[in-house]
């Protein structure tokens, strides 16, 4: 070092460090949580640039009277909430009971939903059901909000014969082209990039469908997160850009992917991309806001970054053990609380739900998920022989088989039927 420099501080990096680890006492005071109501709405026409407070700030409607106040209240009718509420109990039942079947070993894996109910089932509901989904694999509340078959989602779970994915794809990582579900991958943020050319396409077409696209808060990390961003904001595609900030990104906390600089929605300022972030857990803030941006991409206005404050419960998936790096007392104390119990009370409050209907309503949606275990387990689960035609292995790729594949799948053919060993489903 030069003697020019030598009076200067040595440079340091700064490691971001999460404030719980295990053991430690949760105290999450320093989270800003604005009241109800306080957060502006803006029109959805208005330019980006007019309302970028919206990105710091709080999209909250749900307040500690369990009563729906401010602008972005969306008067949603009784029935409604109602269906919104059994979507998001049901999404909750079916995800324990697919846990306990990864547990007892009929399938691999498993990732649940917990606390982040209202991300995904709310928004099913703000979306035309014709909009084109691109989710990442926490958002089975858009199949369970629209009606698709939980039979057809364990079926791809347990790899089984009627697996429509011929057991090529990890559980979990559903694809339903009718519900609008675009196949999920387990690159992180590929479905970005995805969904803004699906925008673009239909935009190019003259069509009228949107699409609506979701990552977690340390996907924001990857280029494909960016390249989207770029290409949404300069062709104003018609897209809701979804990043569910659920504060931890399997074992590495959101410090890693930049939330102790700023909000994952100010990600859209830089873009010239509108920007809200929102309460996760009030899936009438998530419902408000979805329905926002989705009049704002058919009206031509270009795309919307959300940023949905939650906490993952649970787990990142059933090969986590997040105990082993965060304190136990976290999603207790979480201070925005939980979404199916939110939705319950202001609904109790509305005096159009009570205590003992929601415990009927719990016990019946059990027994429906029971009902369709049993019926899925009929086609086989992990571990119970060869599930699919061992030729089937090639297929799904092309369209029409190319000429070097048909030479290896006669090849493997001929390996298998030379050993002596069966390979069809009957096996």
């Amino acid at each position: 070092m030069s003697d020019r420099r030598s009076n200067l501080p040595p440079l340091a990096l700064h490691v971001p460090e999460p404030r719980f680890r295990p053991g430690d006492e949760v105290d999450f005071a320093e989270v800003e949580v604005p009241a109800a109501g306080a957060a502006r709405r803006p029109d959805t026409a208005a330019p980006a640039r007019e309302f970028t407070d919206l990105a710091y700030s709080l999209v909250r409607i749900l307040d500690d009277e369990n009563q729906a106040v401010g602008p972005w209240n969306p008067r949603l009718s009784p029935d409604m909430l109602r269906r919104m509420l059994r979507s998001m109990a049901l999404l909750r039942a079916f995800d324990e009971r697919m846990f306990r079947a990864q547990r007892q070993g009929k399938t691999s894996f498993y990732m649940k939903a917990t606390g982040e109910e209202a991300v995904s089932v709310a928004a099913a509901y703000a979306l035309d059901y014709e909009d084109m989904c691109f989710p990442s694999y926490r958002q089975q509340g858009l199949l369970i909000a629209r009606g698709w078959s939980m039979v057809d989602m364990m079926n791809q779970i347990y790899s089984n014969t009627a697996d429509r994915l011929q057991g090529k794809q990890l559980p979990i990582m559903y694809s339903a082209k009718d519900a609008g579900f675009f196949s999920i991958s387990g690159n992180l943020t590929t479905q970005y990039p995805q969904a803004v050319g699906w925008a673009m396409a239909s935009a190019a077409k003259g069509d009228s469908r949107i699409a609506a696209v979701w990552c977690g808060e340390g996907s924001t990390a990857e280029g494909d997160f960016h390249s989207a961003c770029t290409f949404a904001s300069v062709y104003r595609a018609p897209v809701v850009m979804n990043v569910v900030n659920n504060q931890w990104a399997i074992s590495s906390f959101s410090g890693f992917a930049g939330a102790e600089a700023t909000t994952f929605a100010a990600r859209a300022i830089g873009y010239g991309l509108a920007g809200l972030r929102v309460d996760g857990n009030d899936a009438l803030a998530v419902y408000a806001a979805t329905q926002w941006a989705a009049e704002r991409a058919r009206t031509n206005q270009g795309p919307t970054l959300i940023e949905h404050f939650t906490y993952r419960a649970e787990g990142h998936s059933t090969s986590d053990d997040p105990g082993q790096y965060r304190s136990a007392g976290e999603p207790n104390a979480w201070p925005l609380g939980d979404p199916v119990r939110r939705l319950k009370d202001h609904l109790i409050a509305l005096r159009e739900w009570d205590e003992a209907r929601h415990a009927a309503q719990d016990k019946e949606l059990a027994d429906e998920v029971k009902a369709a275990q049993k019926e899925a387990e009929k086609n086989g689960i992990l571990g119970h022989g060869l599930h699919q035609p061992l030729d089937t292995l090639f297929d799904g790729v092309f369209e029409e088989m190319p000429w070097h594949l048909r030479e290896q799948q006669a090849q493997m053919m001929a390996e298998e039927t030379a050993s002596g060993r069966p390979w069809d489903k009957t096996q």
